[in-house]
């Protein structure tokens, strides 16, 4: 039977198609062959788990140490009962060790220590026993909190100095963030803030993300078993779309071969991709629905908000904007600046956004379609101003953004439009000063630019007839709108101000300015 693209768990090379996980961690047998107790991090869902797991089977059958990846995250529940948390985090490593590791490797009876005691004695006691050195991975060490988490760090640190024979020779905490960003609930602080107690770590790793040419491999292990292929097209368009973010990559491909695409002698193309994408967003499985839970957090939207209005971030924590990068939302471009992860979680970030807008329209009918079933720019104008001045003002309080509620109210009207037979596509990002949106509806493309005119500002027609003209020019566009809109204090119900004015860009293109 044929390998399959993997969305659940960690990737078992018997099962699933994967890439070799070392090539991801450069450096990290070295730092095992030094003794070293390092720090692994990256977003979930990235493949740390899978890595790990691989990486520890690798070096037990490789005969020179004992390796396994072993969990805290049972501990979880009990973050002011230090003794229940050991011990359960110990009775899941005996189970782990019981499938991970030969009979003759498995570890001694745990003994029976105190709490605040109960890790590093087991540690102590394993490593003795070990005919081999001992090398222990944690993994969702941050899962722990408060005293339980700190007993466990100062219990490692405790224990090093007698690493390789009464300690482990090698070990490794596994988690979204590095270790002095580990939540604690003591010294009147939310976080750890330093890496004691935990001073004695090596190195901090991450886990990248996978690159164009490992996609390419990766697709490539399906193409060699089944005959089915992907075209270059294909795997550019799944590269871009995920910006190499493993789950993505395998999800977009699972969506591809075992839904839309179910004919092994027909090859993969960008169109499928496309609607393989389309499949993901609107379905949101667990893990994209894990990300934009975090979106209502006070702290993500204090980085995400900002983003999406294309202004500047003002005076946002540094460990705020690392917190957002740590869970994958976002990235740091190569050219600087914070940028959203990819493009599918930057188009599930405002449909989540605009979800509950969404849910509040009143029904709008269809009156912007031709006979033939097209979409009419003359008439869909007339419906979205006739919609905004009945059902704008009300409709705003119903966003959860307050800074950017008109364009998530803008979108949300879009989405009925488009809803089943069109796309839009989003372009936002830090200092753009505006949002660009491209509606696609049967074989027609609207082009809309979203603009903000606050209070001390000047008009921003000008500007925005500029940047509308860039943006046409990149669609290849003769037309297009642009909202203004005015969000000045003291003006006059929105049904009184929203109107629409004729203009051109400095190229020439018409333009239909909405004053809103």
């Amino acid at each position: 039977m044929p390998r399959w693209f993997n969305t659940a768990g960690p990737c078992d090379p018997a099962d699933h198609y994967m890439l070799p996980p070392e090539e991801r961690l450069p450096g990290i047998r070295d730092l095992i062959d030094r003794k070293a107790y390092f720090v692994l991090h990256a977003p979930r869902q990235i493949g740390k788990t899978t890595s790990l797991l691989t990486l520890a089977q690798a070096l037990t059958r490789e005969g020179r140490y004992v390796a396994i990846l072993v969990t805290m995250e049972v501990g979880a529940p009990f973050p002011d009962d230090l003794g229940a948390a050991e011990l359960a985090v110990l009775a899941a490593w005996r189970r782990i060790a019981g499938w991970q590791l030969p009979s003759e490797l498995q570890p001694p009876p745990f003994p029976d220590a105190p709490p605040g005691e109960r890790i590093g004695a087991a540690l102590g006691v394993w490593a003795q026993a070990a005919p081999r050195p001992l090398v222990v991975f944690l993994d969702e060490i941050d899962a722990l909190r408060d005293i339980t988490l700190i007993s466990v760090l100062r219990q490692l640190r405790s224990g090093y100095p007698g690493r390789p024979h009464g300690f482990p020779h090698a070990l490794a905490l596994v988690g979204l963030r590095d270790v002095r960003d580990y939540k604690v609930a003591s010294g009147g602080g939310d976080r750890l803030g330093t890496s004691s107690p935990f001073n004695i770590k090596v190195e901090s790793l991450t886990l990248r993300n996978f690159t164009r040419d490992e996609v390419a491999a990766l697709y490539a292990q399906h193409t060699a078993e089944t005959g089915q292929s992907f075209d270059s097209s294909a795997v550019d368009r799944a590269f871009e779309l995920t910006q190499g973010q493993p789950w993505l990559v395998n999800a977009l491909a699972r969506q591809l071969v075992d839904v839309l695409v179910k004919d092994r002698a027909q090859p993969i193309t960008a169109a499928d991709v496309d609607r393989a994408k389309e499949i993901l967003i609107e379905r949101q499985d667990t893990h994209l629905d894990s990300l934009v839970e975090r979106l209502r957090e006070p702290r993500i939207r204090a980085v995400i908000e900002p983003m999406l209005a294309g202004g500047t971030l003002g005076d946002v924590p540094e460990d705020d904007r690392r917190f957002a990068v740590d869970l994958g939302l976002l990235r740091r471009a190569a050219e600087g600046g914070l940028v959203i992860a990819n493009p599918i979680y930057r188009e599930i970030i405002v449909r989540q956004l605009a979800s509950g807008v969404r849910d509040s329209l009143p029904r709008i009918p269809a009156t912007w379609l031709t006979p033939d079933g097209r979409l009419d720019a003359d008439r869909l104008l007339d419906a979205f101003l006739s919609f905004w001045r009945q059902h704008g003002e009300p409709l705003l309080g119903a966003a959860p953004y307050h800074e950017i509620a008109p364009h998530l109210v803008v979108m949300a009207f879009l989405h009925r439009v488009v809803n089943g037979g069109g796309t839009i596509e989003r372009e936002y990002a830090i200092g753009r000063g505006r949002m660009d949106l491209c509606v696609r509806y049967a074989g027609e493309t609207l082009a809309i630019e979203l603009k903000v005119w606050r209070d001390g500002r000047p008009d921003p027609l000008a500007e925005g007839l500029v940047q509308l003209d860039e943006y046409l020019a990149g669609l290849g566009l003769q037309r297009g709108w642009l909202i203004l809109f005015d969000q000045r204090s003291g003006q006059p119900p929105i049904a009184e101000r929203t109107r629409r004015e004729h203009a051109s860009t400095p190229a020439g293109r018409e333009v239909v300015v909405i004053r809103a």
